[in-house]
């Protein structure tokens, strides 16, 4: 299960390993830029498959040129550099979304989704027991600023500011629609059967 306070010690022990990595990439270490991006890539995919679906990661790549680029002007640890990279990569997103005149989605992320640590309620819980395909579906129906923020809280692990400050949103806002996300998602689960028994209940009712 995704206990709440292990989940956030996980989540604070690596940002100390990101937080030393990115300290010496700044100081032109490119082995710890690697470990950097070791470190952060797979949650920055998950949450870009919520926005451009297959393009994820041709948008990480874009977004990835711009973080190294720009890595001299990073002030934070390795948490601000989890949002500094999300926010980064929300704008190069967005900027794919408008060439190709369609809105973010958030219903094709990837298995990643479910080894990631996760910064949430105890309702997130519900993620855990499902298959892939039955989370995309279910993210998909989930209003597009609730989808978001729970990708942002749970896929990227970031806290409440954070996750505002990459929105550009008040964090009381992110918070609550976070929370309306999985709460409307444990609803939908428990309407259909889902246990933590995994996805062979997937569909059943009971």
């Amino acid at each position: 299960m995704l206990g709440q306070g292990g989940e956030f010690r996980r989540v604070r022990s690596s940002d100390g390993d990101l937080g030393v990595a990115v300290a010496r990439a700044q100081q032109g270490d490119e082995a710890a830029f690697a470990v950097a991006y070791q470190i952060v890539q797979p949650a920055l995919l998950g949450y870009l498959r919520g926005l451009v679906g297959g393009e994820a990661e041709d948008v990480a790549s874009d977004a990835w040129l711009e973080i190294a680029r720009d890595l001299g002007r990073f002030r934070g640890d390795g948490a601000g550099f989890r949002g500094w990279t999300a926010t980064i990569a929300r704008h190069r997103a967005l900027d794919h979304l408008r060439r190709q005149k369609v809105r973010p989605r958030a219903s094709e992320l990837g298995q990643d989704l479910f080894d990631l640590p996760a910064a949430q309620s105890t309702d997130g819980q519900a993620l855990e027991s499902l298959g892939t395909r039955y989370a995309l579906e279910l993210l998909s129906t989930l209003p597009r600023d609730q989808a978001e923020a729970v990708l942002l809280r749970v896929v990227v692990g970031l806290d409440g500011p954070a996750a505002g400050r990459v929105l550009g949103k008040r964090p009381g806002a992110v918070r609550t629609a976070a929370y309306r996300g999985l709460k409307r998602l444990a609803r939908r689960l428990d309407a259909e059967g889902v246990t933590e028994d995994g996805p062979g209940t997937l569909g059943e009712s009971g």
